[in-house]
């Protein structure tokens, strides 16, 4: 392998990688980036030398072909956190790569010159190759959105393995996409209408977090306006150009996450998002370091926001709202509202109950398609 590449759309790349690679030495060749050099076939526009260059953790892959001037066909594979911490010290030169052949790689740019250890790109394992029957385009920033809304909800423990992830499915009444998370202490859902055949996705799949992740990251680049996505069997794809984004899929059946969503609410208010966002904040910090408990009471034209520690002592906070029934006090995680407060970016949101036992629905004021559900604690 021997080739030169322009430092930029290297270490673009390199950074792309970074948070695919295994940092656990369970397989170490997984700490690794592989860079394949090919010739191209030397036709028309896009057959020009490229250098392609993938990670993955074995849950989730990321591949990627990028221009380059190859002189030699080849490739290897080396430490990719070691390789990008070069590549952004290096001046803003092209930068030539050569293999040895003892899997070295030789790394020269201007005046400075690297030499790293290798392994042989046979050794490293193979990203899976596969093309879903149907795929759709969705906008990047529509589905960048709907991952902020859902992810925080989906859960961290491992012995809950159906919930560590983000329900996608196509709504069966409305036709909507839907993304759905919930750790069983809070729910988070989003529909959004999406131009295209959905048939694929009807079926529904649970994408995990660390897949997620990467997609929003891969959504966010500047020069992405959409994103094809497609699944089949247990696996998805997102492709994005040259860019190609592989993952597991959680296999496992998500719960009947409709009946937490509570439908007849007695209390319905509207209230400033960034008063209770700092109110909760406050109050929060008296509260018990276990539980985050604070209490919500609602009284005329009033919310008093409040938390007890005997070790500590007291805490309450109060803003106006227009309210006028009766008095209703619930307790929750001020951790889980925090979250969907930050989540939400509204200005101001509805805030619906049924009882002081029953679990807040947060929407926002304009948007009958984003619902947050924290369910309460007792104190």
């Amino acid at each position: 392998m021997k080739l030169s590449i322009s430092k930029v759309e290297f270490q673009k790349a390199l950074a792309r990688l970074q948070a695919i690679v295994e940092k656990r030495n369970s397989m170490p060749i997984l700490a690794n980036v592989l860079l394949e050099a090919d010739k191209g076939s030397g036709k028309g526009a896009d057959g020009g030398g490229g250098l392609q260059m993938a990670a993955t953790d074995l849950e989730v892959g990321l591949r990627g072909r990028h221009p380059a001037r190859v002189e030699k066909a080849g490739g290897l594979t080396v430490a990719a956190k070691k390789l990008f911490e070069i590549v952004r010290e290096l001046p803003d030169e092209d930068i030539a790569l050569e293999a040895t052949q003892n899997s070295y790689l030789d790394i020269r740019c201007a005046r400075a010159h690297f030499t790293l250890a290798g392994t042989s790109a046979d050794e490293y394992p193979t990203l899976p190759e596969f093309s879903p029957e149907s795929t759709v385009n969705i906008p990047s920033a529509l589905l960048s959105s709907m991952i902020d809304r859902t992810i925080y909800a989906a859960s961290v423990d491992e012995t809950r393995y159906n919930l560590n992830g983000v329900y996608l499915e196509v709504h069966a009444d409305t036709g909507k996409l839907r993304m759905v998370a919930t750790d069983g202490h809070r729910l988070a859902l989003v529909d959004r209408e999406v131009e295209g055949d959905l048939a694929g996705l009807a079926n529904g799949v649970i994408i995990p977090r660390k897949g997620l992740t990467e997609l929003k990251r891969l959504l966010d680049e500047d020069d992405v306006d959409e994103v094809e996505i497609g699944f089949e069997g247990n696996s998805g794809l997102a492709r994005k150009g040259d860019v190609t984004l592989v993952m597991r899929l959680i296999e496992g059946e998500f719960p009947n996450y409709q009946q937490v969503i509570p439908n007849d609410l007695s209390v319905r208010l509207v209230v400033s998002s960034e008063q209770l966002m700092k109110s909760l904040r406050r109050v929060v910090l008296l509260s018990s370091e276990r539980s985050r408990a604070v209490k919500l009471e609602l009284g005329e034209g009033q919310l008093v926001v409040s938390s007890n520690n005997p070790d500590l002592g007291d805490a309450q906070d109060e803003f106006d709202i227009e309210y006028s029934g009766e008095p209703v006090a619930v307790g929750f995680n001020a951790r889980y509202l925090i979250d969907a407060l930050s989540a939400l970016k509204e200005k101001e949101l509805r805030l619906g109950l049924q009882s002081d036992l029953s679990p807040a629905q947060l929407m926002p004021a304009n948007d009958d398609d984003t619902t947050a559900v924290v369910m309460p604690m007792r104190l």
